[in-house]
């Protein structure tokens, strides 16, 4: 169904090019995913199947990209629309009408479909992707998750013979990712449907792939074989594999289901250990720990770092009876929370739980209908945004809101600007966090990993004492989510409260200390994150779920107690 003859893509002036001599052969009627560490080119590969590449991203293409039959140097992307549905990492950047029913209509109507197959698909859909309730809503008021549901939906109704996602349940809370692989493995299953998709979150897509394909580096050869090959060798991989690897199960499992029924001997291993109460991020990674990060943190940040610390201070962020009204949609009632110093929380929920809304009170974004916020001392809503970025700072799920300038060079001086800061202070941030990334880089040209660093940067060029970050590993592979995790372990450990938005519950096990479960607009969950995370089958990590009833949460912890 897609062929790749010897293709190679080079973007501009680029010293080298992003994929090369690349032949690969995709079946019909299978679910195929890409893997591969970051700027490795799985974006370049996918978007040459669509005809984004070269007619919409510009570049040299040589070799030959076929879909059934359909060369795509010759078919422009609206030539190709019947047969490819395509979604990319930014759902915003995909929509072109106003409310979900006509955005999931708009791609049939535009091939002239009639009206009553349209309606009937859009209910089939809206039913299939749980979004019946959202039928008459704004696009734009939709959480991230809901929106990303959209998107993958209006490809769907047009029932093209290929769909080619990058990063589909990236935004998506556990149980809606389920619901979204469900379908692709029906549309695969019972119409013959290819899905080709590029994920980084593993653990929730490689059981039910029929083949995966690694890229290994940038302009390296694709490898192609069964999940349980490709995983025994990729350098990318999720947790239940790691935990295979570590026990020396063969062959590895690719689902907590498989790996339960292989645990016993590690249970008895384990039984009478107990996991350390802050795991380090894995070293199999070979990223640097919490403790080297937090020197050059302590370096760059100019601040106190380990014993150097107070031993005790008043909380950072009051929340109390919070209540937040928006129009019909009472988006949160009645939460209470308080964030101490040194504190990590993860806000975990439902996609439309109110996690985004939260950290958009705490950062004076949206105005409490009733109930208080105080965040060191103030009322964020009713405090000048200068003084307030001295207290408080937001990485928002799209890093590219805060990146307005056309240099990193200039996003920096802006930041220290703005801060009050030395001048170069944003930029050795940045050196930190990026090391090798130059002063005239446009921000757009950056991965989704480095966007994030660089706001990440930004922010910190403030020293804020709470960090509030949203959906902070979307877009980031297994190395990248380490290094970030080092990162934000050294932060806590310099006396920063941190609050992260998160359906990355392997994110949540490595780095909360607690964990707050929100479903509509209501906690109805908080504290420690062993407690709360290994009762719930819906937001467990994979190592929690495989060595139940023992409390480990994550591969590096076992790894440590064996």
């Amino acid at each position: 169904m897609i062929r790749f003859e010897n293709v190679s893509v080079t973007y501009g002036d680029a010293p080298a090019p992003a994929l090369d001599g690349v032949d690969l052969t995709v079946p019909e009627g299978e679910l195929t995913v890409l893997v591969g560490p970051s700027g490795v080119g799985k974006s370049t590969l996918l978007n040459a199947v669509s005809g984004l590449v070269p007619h919409f991203t510009g570049g040299t293409l040589r070799g030959r990209v076929t879909v059934d039959g359909r060369d795509t140097r010759t078919h422009k992307p609206r030539e190709l629309a019947d047969l490819v549905g395509t979604v990319g990492q930014d759902p915003l950047a995909h929509f072109v009408t106003d409310t979900v029913e006509d955005e999931l209509a708009y791609g049939m109507e535009s091939l002239g479909l009639a009206p009553e197959v349209m309606r009937r698909r859009v209910e089939e859909t809206l039913d299939l992707l749980g979004m019946a309730e959202l039928r008459d809503r704004p696009i734009a008021t939709l959480s991230g998750g809901q929106q990303q549901r959209v998107a993958i939906g209006s490809v769907l109704t047009p029932h093209p013979k290929v769909l080619v996602l990058d990063e589909p349940t990236s935004a998506l809370d556990p149980a809606a990712a389920e619901e979204v692989l469900a379908v692709l493995q029906r549309l695969v299953h019972d119409l013959g449907t290819t899905v080709l998709m590029a994920e980084h979150r593993l653990e929730r897509v490689v059981q039910y792939a029929d083949r995966v394909v690694l890229l290994p580096g940038p302009g390296e050869a694709p490898v192609v074989g069964e999940p349980a090959e490709i995983m025994a060798i990729s350098p990318v991989h999720p947790p239940v594999v790691g935990l295979g690897r570590l026990a020396g199960w063969d062959p590895l499992p690719l689902s907590v289901r498989d790996a339960r029924r292989k645990a016993g001997g590690l249970r008895e291993r384990l039984a009478g250990a107990s996991p350390a109460p802050a795991p380090a991020p894995s070293p199999a990674l070979d990223e640097p720990g919490p403790a080297a990060a937090r020197k050059a943190f302590g370096r760059v940040l100019g601040r106190r770092t380990g014993s150097d610390q107070p031993a005790a201070a008043a909380a950072v962020a009051e929340v109390s009876a919070l209540s937040v009204r928006r129009g019909r949609i009472e988006a949160l009632r009645r939460v209470d929370l308080a964030v101490s110093p040194g504190e990590t929380i993860a806000l975990m929920g439902r996609n439309g739980a109110g996690k985004s809304t939260l950290l958009n009170t705490l950062v004076g974004m949206v105005e409490p209908s009733s109930g208080s916020v105080l965040v060191g001392g103030r009322a964020p809503a009713r405090t000048d945004p200068r003084e307030l970025i001295r207290q408080v700072g937001l990485v928002p799920q799209e890093p590219r809101d805060l990146l307005y300038a056309d240099t990193v060079a200039v996003e920096c001086a802006a930041a220290d600007a703005d801060a009050g800061a030395e001048s170069g202070a944003c930029r050795a941030l940045v050196s930190e966090l990026l090391p090798g990334v130059a002063d005239e880089t446009h921000p757009r040209d950056l991965s989704e990993g480095q966007r994030l660093a660089l706001a990440l940067a930004i922010v910190l060029t403030g020293r804020p004492p709470l960090l509030l970050l949203d959906e902070p590993t979307r877009g980031l592979d297994y190395a990248a989510k380490a290094r970030l995790v080092s990162v934000l372990k050294a932060l806590a450990a310099d006396g920063h409260a941190i609050v992260l938005a998160t359906h990355d519950v392997e994110l949540a096990a490595e780095l909360a200390h607690r964990v707050v479960i929100l479903a509509d607009g209501e906690i109805v969950a908080d504290g420690p994150t062993p407690e709360v995370v290994v009762s719930s089958p819906a937001f467990a990590p994979q190592v929690a779920k495989i060595l139940a009833p023992q409390k480990w949460l994550t591969v590096s912890q076992v790894r440590e107690a064996l």
